[in-house]
């Protein structure tokens, strides 16, 4: 189990940004606690990517990420490579539990409950999306040493978590409601106004920024990747950035958890963890 309360352990967390189908890529980012507080240590847009990271190989922008299964044991590697210690915690966005999911579970209900009036309700999940991939992940983990913690009497670490970040994002961001920064939903957010797309493209980016600055306030050493607006082309271009930038929501969220500041809504099968703020 690792030494929580050691601010200088090296704890590492690995956030997932988990796609709930194998051709869609899924955003990664890696953080560790070194002595001066929470530093990152590599991004990528996709699963491959953030596996080649640890034999040197960046990731280029320009480059289509593609989409895959994810080998959590190929991805705790390259992350012990990285980081030069075991991952604490591994946090998920994606539908996770210890029997196997067919339909909306007591967490999905919970966070609809608490959170639906302010634009944070989930989408259900089934048994084919995510399905098999959700099991596999949660499956292959279990055998490595991490177990779901879910709301029964907490597990030690290494653990896995599922997380939520539009809920999260309430609480980093002290929002009241759900922020607008999903590539696939800006013709929603601003239906009224009907914004061209290099309007759009700026709002986007304007929300990117905002996360990204709420979350240097809480991990160091993120490097540079929300491009200018002048550098992009397509809404389509901006779905990686969104993909890391959920990928360090779930990495923060790792984090809160390791530090005993999180609060699970669920029941014994499965839970979805959230800032223990938003429960005050």
């Amino acid at each position: 189990m690792a030494n929580t309360t050691d601010p200088t352990n090296g704890s590492c967390v690995l956030g997932i940004d988990a796609a709930w189908t194998a051709h869609n890529p899924s955003g990664v980012a890696l953080v560790q606690r070194k002595a001066e507080g929470w530093q990152c240590l590599a991004l990528a847009p996709s699963y491959d990517a953030f596996i080649r990271l640890a034999s040197g190989q960046h990731w280029d922008p320009k480059t289509k990420a593609g989409g895959s299964r994810p080998d959590p044991a190929a991805l705790l590697q390259a992350s012990q490579q990285l980081a030069g210690a075991a991952v604490s915690c591994v946090a998920v966005d994606m539908p996770l539990a210890t029997t196997p999911i067919t339909g909306r579970r007591a967490a999905d209900t919970a966070i609809a409950s608490r959170f639906g009036t302010r634009g944070c309700a989930v989408h259900s999940p089934s048994s084919e999306r995510p399905g098999a991939i959700a099991d596999q992940l949660r499956g292959v983990l279990a055998a490595l040493g991490y177990q779901l913690h879910t709301t029964t009497v907490p597990t030690p670490f290494p653990a896995l978590i599922e997380v939520y970040p539009h809920v999260a994002l309430l609480a980093l961001l002290e929002r009241n409601y759900r922020v607008p920064y999903k590539v696939s939903r800006s013709l929603q957010y601003w239906k009224a106004e009907s914004p061209a797309p290099a309007e759009r493209i700026e709002r986007l980016l304007d929300q990117f920024r905002a996360i990204n600055t709420g979350l240097e306030a809480q991990i160091s050493g993120i490097p540079k990747f929300i491009p200018e607006p002048s550098e992009v082309t397509t809404l389509a271009s901006l779905k990686p950035i969104e993909d890391i930038l959920d990928a360090l929501i779930c990495a923060w969220m790792g984090i809160e958890h390791l530090e005993g500041r999180t609060a699970g809504l669920g029941d014994e099968s499965a839970a979805i963890w959230i800032p223990v703020s938003l429960c005050e």
